[in-house]
């Protein structure tokens, strides 16, 4: 783990990183070798470029890992709300970050050092939260909104925190992908294996924080256009972000069209043996029957005469 000593100046006492040497010893004649992410050795823990307006309370030790910064916004008008004044308010909350930036007007301010934890991401608890993860996890707390992303306006100032951020270690990369805008950052994926890279988030990306900030800012306009484009279009896609927008109508025209891949015909089996069906047997038939003779009439008997009566004769 390096090692870190106090440097005094002219007015000022500087936290100066200083690792060990070959020989696993730590250099202090003034030459210091290369670090193995290729920069120099030494960085100020504090931003010189700063004005400096130390909290009193910290989030303690990091905890080690990927160096890794993190940008969040205030919520408040950078015409308005000057840096000091923000961060007099962090501070009196108990929530100060390491460097607040008004990107209108280009002031900075500086809290903490940046070898210690800070309190911007600690927003359900007393304790840091995940600002303790990484050997560098540096939050940035810059005066602005997040439905007005702060990229849109003037990056004053801007130049001299990120080469801080350089000489810490910090990648000049996005692991995540760019922050989602609100509302939707509100269910951004906050993925442990891309926090585990280091590099720059957004606080809508940070796993166990329920931030929407800093909304959907341009991140190239941050590290630069030479960032790498890995991660740049994984936004979570809506019905109304399905393509881009057709000039004249007000739909989308899906990006990729696929037809549907037909289902494949259940094969017909042909039976291995064929019989023919056996016919029912006939019902018998009734033999004819011969009409019976006529039966002839019987003779017809004339009566016999009555006798007469006596009486009338």
């Amino acid at each position: 783990m390096p090692e870190y000593a106090i440097q005094t100046g002219p007015g000022r006492a500087d936290r100066t990183q200083r690792p060990a040497g070959p020989e696993g010893k730590d250099r202090t004649n003034g030459t210091y070798p290369t670090s193995h992410w290729g920069g120099p050795t030494v960085a100020d823990a504090w931003l010189p470029e700063a004005v400096r307006l130390p909290a009193r309370l910290d989030g303690g030790a990091l905890r080690g890992g990927a160096p890794r910064a993190v940008w969040l916004t205030s919520g408040s008008d950078p015409r308005s709300v000057s840096a000091r004044s923000l961060a007099a308010d962090l501070a009196k909350i108990g929530r100060p970050a390491h460097v607040v930036w008004n990107p209108l007007t280009g002031e900075v301010v500086q809290q903490l050092p940046i070898v210690r934890a800070g309190l911007a991401l600690a927003e359900d608890g007393p304790g840091p939260g995940p600002g303790r993860e990484g050997r560098i996890c540096a939050q940035i707390m810059v005066v602005g909104q997040a439905r007005e992303p702060f990229t849109t306006g003037p990056l004053t100032g801007l130049d001299p925190i990120v080469r801080w951020l350089d000489g810490w270690g910090v990648a000049r990369r996005w692991p995540a992908g760019p922050p989602l805008a609100t509302p939707q950052s509100y269910e951004s994926p906050r993925d442990r294996r891309d926090w585990a890279r280091g590099g720059h988030f957004g606080a809508s990306q940070v796993p166990d924080a329920v931030r929407p900030d800093p909304g959907g800012i341009d991140v190239r306009r941050i590290t630069g256009p030479d960032t790498p484009p890995a991660g740049l279009s994984r936004t979570r896609p809506t019905q109304a972000d399905a393509g881009p927008l057709v000039a004249g109508a007000g739909t989308r025209t899906p990006l990729l069209t696929r037809s549907p891949v037909p289902a494949p015909a259940s094969p017909t089996r042909t039976p291995l043996l064929t019989r023919s069906p056996v016919p029912a047997p006939a019902s018998p038939t009734p033999p004819a029957t011969t009409p019976a003779p006529p039966v002839p009439a019987a003779p017809t008997v004339p009566a016999a005469p009555q006798p007469v009566p006596a009486s009338a004769r």
